[in-house]
């Protein structure tokens, strides 16, 4: 996410396959379509209610009374639980059988839900947020790892990352579209609800559509130590992170917090070079591509807040849009990120190579985030807007393109870790843009009301900002998905699920 198969590298003699990889046959056409519409379905529930719940903010406050601190943690209880919990339910996925760890995710979501749509005060909404985002880490971290394990070919398996890609990328703008029109018509009770029969229909179809796997035994990595290491260090790191807005970067809060969970990271990935059985053995690193795609989504999310939040908050507060209105208003970007993504991302990556598409589709997003970045106060939506939505279509390059090396240095033994870690990597993006970009927004902001502008164009230039600097983030990956991610991805040392998945079966 540069060679045009990504299972190409041939496992390690030494390493044990899954057990599953020997005992279970081989799923027919019929049924890997279903389990990649049964993982399909849970992913795209998870990622809307995230973009949902952004569009019915000042509802939920009027209605329960949420202080405006207290507010922010509808969002920040859900991105803590999800962000620190991915690594490690992808490594339980591995122990104890994905399709195990992917029905109780989906379970604990949905009744999590269920939860949140029944809340009547402030502190029962935020603890269902929070069993949302451990459910949402539970299935969410496995399902590349159910997914790569499932196609092995490199045609079927770049078509099957298109539609999950197709998934994350428009599915967010999919989310603000519903969530408005359900906070609208309704009320904001129902953006959780809807999560109901969605969840109850993944579940029953996943149980015959998704392959058995019977994992690896607790015993073969349950390093707890390292589990507590790495959870702790990404909890404090992501609560540090997303409470930067309220107290600073150089205050001691946040400087506090930063030392001590890149303490506690440094201690995991110190005890991961000596652990019997690590979770998160450090030869997955040794893959150019699999180090140089998280680096690169690290970025991209990042930079890409400032498209998915900001330019609703601009629609809103500065062109006068309403929640429906504002979801309409960014459809043209689902559509065309579903139509490359779903459409023609395939069969350029198997043309060109990942690394060339991603490269190509870090280029459209530099250029949407440079417009942004000169958008005008009384902006016309067809001239101004429409362009910076059709550009999008660069996610639907950049996201199957960086999916696929970020999965490509995984052993079918540990295709539910690299999973983990590529959605880490995502959320962690997530919450560096969130941090940086709204800071730095808010910051430009303040300054130009100080000085006397108006409120619009204060609003209008401090986006501005938050935009340039999200181009410098793409212009940054953009870097890193040049030099670092070569053009063969079969690294030394490092097997892959695919090809050789494909001949253990057979």
């Amino acid at each position: 996410m540069s060679a045009t198969t990504t299972g190409s590298a041939t496992a390690p003699a030494t390493a044990a396959p899954a057990a599953s990889a020997v005992t279970e046959p081989e799923p027919t056409a019929r049924q890997k379509r279903l389990a990649l519409g049964v993982i399909a379905t849970g992913m795209l529930m998870i990622i809307l209610d995230g973009s949902i719940v952004t569009v019915a903010m000042p509802a939920i406050q009027q209605d329960l009374n949420f202080t405006a601190a207290g507010l922010s943690w509808v969002v920040n209880a859900y991105l803590i639980a999800f962000g620190s919990l991915l690594l490690l339910a992808g490594r339980l996925g591995d122990l104890i059988g994905r399709k195990r760890m992917f029905l109780a995710g989906i379970s604990v979501f949905t009744a999590a839900s269920v939860l949140a749509g029944f809340a009547a005060d402030p502190a029962t909404l935020i603890a269902a947020r929070f069993l949302q985002g451990i459910g949402g880490a539970m299935s969410s971290a496995v399902s590349l790892g159910i997914l790569v394990t499932l196609f092995t070919e490199p045609k079927e398996r770049a078509k099957a990352i298109a539609v999950f890609s197709f998934t994350g990328a428009a599915g967010a703008s999919l989310g603000q579209v519903l969530g408005g029109v359900l906070t609208d018509a309704l009320n904001w009770h129902w953006i959780f609800f809807i999560n109901l029969p969605i969840g109850l229909a993944a579940l029953l179809l996943a149980v015959p559509a998704l392959p058995a796997d019977r994992g690896l035994g607790l015993k073969a990595g349950a390093d707890v130590t390292g589990a507590a290491l790495v959870t702790g260090g990404l909890m404090v790191g992501i609560y540090s992170v997303v409470k930067v807005e309220a107290h600073g970067w150089l205050s001691g809060h946040t400087l506090g917090l930063g030392a001590l969970a890149l303490a506690l990271l440094g201690a995991f990935a110190h005890r991961q070079t000596r652990a019997r059985t690590p979770l998160l053995p450090l030869r997955m690193f040794r893959s150019r591509s699999v180090t140089g795609a998280n680096v690169v989504q690290l970025l991209m999310v990042a930079a890409l807040f400032s498209f998915q939040v900001l330019v609703a908050l601009y629609l809103q507060n500065v062109r006068g849009y309403g929640a429906s209105g504002t979801g309409l208003a960014m459809l043209p970007a689902a559509a065309v990120i579903g139509a490359v993504s779903l459409g023609v991302s395939a069969r350029l990556n198997a043309r060109f190579g990942e690394r060339n598409v991603l490269l190509a589709g870090l280029l459209l997003l530099m250029a949407m985030l440079g417009l942004l970045a000169r958008v005008p106060v009384h902006a016309n939506y067809a001239l101004d807007l429409l362009p910076v939505m059709l550009l999008a279509a660069g996610f639907g390059l950049a996201l199957p393109a960086l999916t696929t090396l970020g999965m490509s240095g995984a052993r079918e033994d540990d295709a539910g870790l690299a999973s983990g870690l590529f959605n880490t990597t995502q959320q962690i993006g997530g919450a560096l843009g969130v941090a940086v970009l709204s800071t730095v927004a808010a910051s430009r902001t303040e300054g130009r009301l100080t000085a006397g502008d108006p409120r619009a164009e204060a609003l209008t230039s401090g986006y501005h900002l938050a935009f340039t600097v999200g181009a410098g983030l793409l212009v940054a990956a953009f870097v890193v998905a040049a030099t670092v991610l070569r053009r063969d991805t079969a690294d030394a040392g490092v097997g892959a699920v695919g090809r050789a998945g494909g001949r253990r079966r057979a």
